[in-house]
């Protein structure tokens, strides 16, 4: 690890992994000690049963006879079997989220929950309407308690069609329903996919794929999407709000608490308990100035999109802000929590609180979370950290932050563009058929040790907006771009970040280019704005018509794999990078980047290099830009008093 400068581009991680000098093992360590297995990293390594594993590498020269597992099965159907597996980790994992979320609202509204309530009451009102739920005169909690009910049941759904996929357009249900992957029930699809491909059952690339976008489906038309809805409707609907990014958030003089992982249900409480007077006095008996909450990872991005709380870090820095010595007490829930900061808090006086049932770690304290006592547990954890703060040794934080503006849901972007009365993504359409748009990329995914830190994320970001491309994003790799600028609205006025008509459109809504809209199971989020772009017209009928793109540049996760499937499968052309899980097998990522165009009117697409990313998106784009017979540049038409008298209100 002598150069640094080449595990990340974060100023603040370099600083503080220059200090450490290797002295401790992160990610970044570990990745260059760890050599990369080749065989597993392409796909085609079967380990499904106890005849294996199956190592089916390459022919090593021309003529020679293609391997098969000791069942027969060949390189295209065991890289179709792990891809498929990787979809259903990433949709579980998401979609277990869900079900927390659901089974949290249902005791919210019977009073059952400490702590929790129903905050929006319009957006529960819409839900509830989208569901089939009567309204009414009806009290707020028996609304709430049928829809938190109506979304658990979707779990369990055996038969018939998820509800939320009826939110998409029209043409995607019946490409759905005409191949048969209209997602049924969410656990009912995850295992399905499971005994599919299992020895000796779907031997089939094709027909496995199927599956697996019917499982990825129920997860980003299911689990997330039931996920994000109901979280708004608790906790809030995200409005735009300015807020702090990187180390530098963590403070000397407080208690820090850091909370990590993917479930609001138990960060929400924590910061409810710290901001109690009870708490702050405790703290202040203790000779802490203050209680001072940060986020890593999604949880991050969750607390940061509802209470403009900072950001610590992505989830390459949950290690990294350890190495501080500031760190209190890391509370962790679920998802991408390293079982290293165990160990590495040992080293410094930092309290690891594991708090979920489905997540134990060695040298880790336990709470367990319930959403019954939710509260009085956060007061319990929020007490830990006060009590650790004497505890503390060198403190050494990097003064570095960076300011950025987050809470772009689809219901602001829908207010933005047009109002409180007439709400609408009329000028989003009408800015990408003239020209001033070139298209929408959603960034999404991981950071990754594997590649420089934040490097790809910036990169092909900054060449999005300087190609005219408004871009949405989530995840860590909106926490990357966050520490930029790129996502501050003063950044339309800086000469040559974005051409003149992307400027235009940013100025007139006052908007940044990048649009942070939330955590990763919020990319459904992003679902229901493509729909609401092909269903308010012009730009064809469909998702697979829009001029949008998927990316991840540096994905890591299961989860990642399933996000993609369920945008292509939705009709999005989706891009990624780092590498590929399927490169063993020629004739699987064939079918994956050319073969499924057929099904979805899109399909994958892999590029490592960032500059070959953009190009590569950028031509997708201008392909369907090219299909709508919109590429030519148009006229701005400037309305006169006639043409507004002719608009509704």
């Amino acid at each position: 690890m002598a150069d640094f400068e080449e595990k990340s581009i974060c100023e603040a991680t370099i600083e503080v992994l220059k200090k450490d000098a290797g002295e401790h093992s992160t990610a970044f360590s570990r990745a260059d000690s760890l050599k990369e297995c080749t065989i597993g990293a392409s796909g085609i390594c079967c380990k499904n049963c106890a005849m294996g594993p199956c190592r089916l590498t390459p022919p090593k020269k021309e003529g020679d006879p293609e391997k098969r597992g000791i069942c027969g099965a060949t390189p295209e159907v065991v890289a179709a079997r792990n891809f498929v597996r990787m979809i259903v980790g990433g949709s579980a994992a998401h979609s277990d989220h869900g079900r927390a979320v659901a089974h949290t609202m249902i005791l919210a509204a019977k009073g059952e929950a400490e702590g929790y309530q129903i905050k929006d009451r319009i957006k529960l009102l819409e839900v509830a309407a989208d569901l089939g739920i009567e309204v009414g005169d009806r009290p707020v909690e028996e609304i709430a308690l049928d829809v938190g009910e109506k979304c658990m049941s979707m779990f369990g759904q055996q038969e018939g069609e998820l509800e939320f996929g009826h939110r998409a357009p029209e043409k995607r249900q019946e490409i759905w329903r005409k191949l048969g992957i209209f997602p049924r029930g969410i656990d009912r699809e995850c295992v399905e996919a499971m005994h599919r491909t299992s020895i000796g059952v779907d031997q089939d690339m094709e027909n496995l794929l199927l599956q697996g976008s019917r499982c990825a489906l129920a997860d980003g038309w299911g689990g997330s999407m039931i996920g994000t809805e109901l979280q708004d409707i608790m906790f809030g609907t995200p409005t735009p709000l300015k807020a702090k990014i990187n180390l530098g958030v963590l403070e000397e003089d407080q208690v820090n608490i850091i909370v990590h992982g993917h479930e609001p249900l138990l960060s929400e409480m924590i910061l409810l308990a710290a901001q109690s007077e009870e708490m702050i006095k405790k703290a202040e008996a203790k000779g802490a100035k203050g209680i001072n909450i940060a986020g890593i990872c999604c949880t991050a991005n969750e607390i940061l999109s509802r209470h403009g709380i900072p950001i610590a870090g992505n989830v390459l820095q949950q290690e990294v802000a350890i190495l501080t010595g500031a760190i209190d007490a890391m509370v962790v829930d679920v998802q991408c929590v390293y079982q290293a900061i165990g160990e590495l808090a040992t080293c410094f006086h930092t309290k690891i609180i594991t708090t979920s049932s489905k997540g134990k770690m060695p040298l880790a304290e336990h709470v367990e979370f319930h959403e019954e006592t939710g509260l009085s547990t956060a007061k319990k954890i929020v007490e830990m950290a006060i009590d650790n703060f004497p505890n503390r040794g060198k403190v050494d934080i990097p003064k570095v932050t960076s300011e950025f503006t987050a809470g772009y849901d689809h219901e602001y972007i829908n207010y933005m563009l047009g109002g409180k009365f007439r709400a609408s993504y009329r000028p989003l359409n009408d800015g990408v058929i003239d020209g001033r748009i070139r298209g929408v990329v959603g960034v999404v995914g991981c950071s990754n040790p594997r590649v420089r830190g934040g490097g790809n994320h910036v990169r092909v970001v900054q060449e999005l907006v300087a190609n005219g491309c408004l871009v949405v994003m989530t995840g860590c790799a909106a926490q990357e771009v966050a520490k930029t600028g790129l996502m501050t609205p003063e950044i339309a006025y800086k000469e040559g970040v974005m051409p003149q008509g992307l400027r235009e459109i940013c100025e007139a809504v006052g908007i940044p280019p990048v649009l942070h809209a939330g955590s990763c199971v919020d990319n459904s989020r992003i679902l229901v704005a493509l729909t609401a772009m092909a269903k308010e017209g012009g730009l064809g009928d469909d998702i697979s018509d829009l001029p949008a793109v998927g990316c991840a540049p540096e994905w890591m996760s299961e989860k990642a794999i399933a996000i993609g499937q369920y945008f292509v499968a939705s009709g999005a052309a989706v891009v990624f990078g780092a590498n590929w899980p399927t490169t063993g097998s020629q004739k699987l990522s064939d079918y994956l980047s050319e073969g499924i165009f057929d099904l979805y009117g899109n399909a994958w697409h892999w590029e490592e290099d960032p500059e070959k990313m953009v190009g590569k998106i950028l031509s997708l784009i201008d392909t369907k830009r090219e299909a709508l017979g919109i590429s030519a540049k148009r006229e701005r038409v400037l309305y006169d008093m006639a043409m507004r008298r002719e608009l509704e209100i």
